[in-house]
């Protein structure tokens, strides 16, 4: 079968590939550029737990090696500390000043979760050739640089694709995923519509290296008393980077002003001597730039054998929220649902359910931040008076700077179409079926002990059985004990390959709790006991429903 045709060479689109690859799914990436990304210390990005996990996993070496965990957050309005959060030195949280996840208005969030790794840090250069060295030798994945897509033509069977360079090449695929940024040519040959709000924030950026008073911690500081007026007088944040380098970013008025050198300058110098007592420390300019953020979302994400994926379907990034998080999830979510199809032959119930699950979650986004920004953007009126209003908006942009509640929170796939029918044996647990599982130690087939998120990503469904005490003793002496031989045979039977792991606990879960997993990471089910036809039926929908035969979906394709 022909490979899969990735348009862009990004964070997304390499990652995509990497993604496949690990489930046997050849590639080709198209890239427009000559193969390397420029050096821009001022273009960074912050990944959350999960999607840090996931570039960690794909590309086998910890990103702490290139970046920074943050040891901490703080938040401070003029004088005021409005809050403080510690990290620990495994990424869990501390948190001094208890937090709340809070909704757009402020309110708590039901079940929201209240621990969250720290976030890392790092050069959007450096975490491309990350994942450059790693598909460097990867059998699977082709790179063909200086190839400009320029026009896509489907068919029942596949798709071709044309670009233009030294050489003009045809491309044949199975299938074209679009991860070609904002100005997606893809979406633009498909005739999708890219709607939404123009420069909804600006920032001016600085990249310096310098030493703060607050080493490896991350700073919100909004109204800083040192200047009470001028169009940066708001807010002003200081996030660390290997190397005792920082990026600054000044939130600016609406409006299209130059930010001059001179200006910046000053900007920095005044700030670096607020925070350090008066006198401005040594610093080394490295970069700058002005980061514009833009709020927008395709109006399809499928199109046949053509999807879209990271900027090219959605754009978001207000309130200290990061796009990118957003486009490694859609990788991660359309790689092992490709990778079926590729393997097992068209299951279009599957594959448009990538657009039903991460629309309904980038859209969710956005519309929790445009009803956030008037609140935090609008500026005085009766709101200003109100007591606690100001410590409400410092959670609130807390949430989206560290990923967390409606602003970053990773999404729950509540309303999937692939969500199981109800069963009698299902049970609540501290997890909602359709969102991202705990990340619990589990004893894998082989007797080791790994995270749970390491046996993600490989195409299989996962089957985690509760089983306290099972960590004491060697899987020799309890693999074949109690319900054990049983749920074996129940997962032998699954319509799709699937992994049976145990773990001593699971938050909110019973002894005996059998859990299904996708395989990317989101929980489909939990179940009392081992229920054979209830797992398998779970399993099946999680799937897409029955495989359709050969020429029912090329009919689907056809009309599509």
């Amino acid at each position: 079968m022909d490979p899969v045709i990735i348009v862009g060479a990004g964070p997304v689109g390499l990652t995509l590939a990497l993604a496949l690859a690990r489930q046997e799914v050849p590639s080709v990436v198209l890239d427009e550029g000559p193969g390397k990304e420029e050096q821009r210390p001022a273009r960074t990005v912050v990944l959350r737990e999960d999607t840090a996990a996931l570039v960690e996993r794909l590309t086998g070496s910890p990103l702490s090696e290139t970046g920074l965990r943050w040891a901490g957050w703080r938040s401070m309005r003029r004088k005021q500390v409005m809050g403080e959060i510690r990290f620990g030195q495994e990424g869990s949280e501390d948190v001094e000043r208890p937090g709340r996840a809070v909704g757009p208005a402020g309110a708590d969030v039901p079940g929201a979760a209240e621990s969250f790794g720290a976030p890392l840090h790092l050069a959007q250069h450096t975490l491309t050739a990350a994942l450059r060295g790693a598909i460097a030798g990867e059998r699977l994945v082709k790179i063909a640089t200086n190839s400009r897509l320029d026009s896509v033509e489907q068919e029942t069977s596949g798709i071709t694709a044309h670009t233009r360079g030294p050489k003009g090449t045809w491309w044949r695929g199975s299938y074209l995923v679009g991860c070609d940024g904002p100005r997606s040519t893809v979406r633009k040959l498909q005739d999708i519509r890219f709607p939404g709000r123009t420069a909804v924030e600006r920032h001016a950026v600085a990249a310096l290296r310098t030493e703060l008073p607050w080493p490896g911690e991350a700073l919100l500081h909004r109204m800083p008393p040192w200047r009470t007026s001028g169009p940066w007088a708001g807010e002003v944040t200081a996030r660390p980077l290997p190397d005792s380098v920082w990026r600054l970013d000044w939130l600016l008025p609406p409006g299209k002003d130059l930010v001059t050198p001179d200006l910046l300058v000053a900007r920095i110098r005044e700030t670096l001597g607020g925070w350090s007592g008066g006198s401005t420390p040594p610093y080394e300019l490295l970069d700058t730039g002005v980061h514009t953020v833009h709020h927008r979302l395709a109006r399809r994400w499928r199109s046949g054998r053509v999807f879209l994926a990271g900027d090219a379907a959605h754009l978001l990034g207000a309130l200290g929220a990061q796009g990118l998080d957003e486009g490694l999830r859609d990788a991660d979510n359309l790689a092992w649902k490709l990778a079926l199809a590729w393997h097992h032959g068209p299951h279009e119930a599957l594959l448009d359910s990538y657009q039903a699950e991460r629309r309904a979650v980038v859209a969710g986004r956005l519309r929790a931040a445009d009803q956030t920004l008037p609140l935090l953007r609008g500026g005085g009126g009766l709101r200003s008076y109100v007591p606690g209003s100001a410590r409400g908006h410092d959670t609130l942009l807390t949430d989206g700077h560290l990923g967390r509640g409606p602003l970053g929170a990773p999404g729950a796939y509540a309303d999937s179409p692939l969500a199981p029918p109800y069963a009698e044996s299902e049970i609540p647990v501290d997890t909602t079926p359709g969102a991202p599982v705990v990340d619990v130690r589990v004893t894998a087939e082989d007797g080791s002990f790994v995270p749970l998120r390491e046996r993600l990503g490989r195409g299989v469904l996962l089957v985690v059985l509760i089983a306290p005490g099972t960590g004491v003793w060697e899987r020799k002496h309890w693999v074949t004990a109690g319900i054990m031989p049983r749920l074996a045979a129940a997962v032998t039977a699954l319509p799709h390959p699937a992994e049976l792991l145990v773990a001593e606990s699971y938050p909110g879960a019973a002894a005996h709790t059998v859990l299904l997993v996708r395989p990317d990471g989101h929980l489909v089910t939990a179940l009392s006991g081992v229920r054979p036809a209830d797992l398998y039926a779970a399993a099946e929908a999680t799937l897409g429903g029955p495989a359709k035969t050969e020429a029912t979906a090329e009919a689907t394709a056809s009309t599509g």
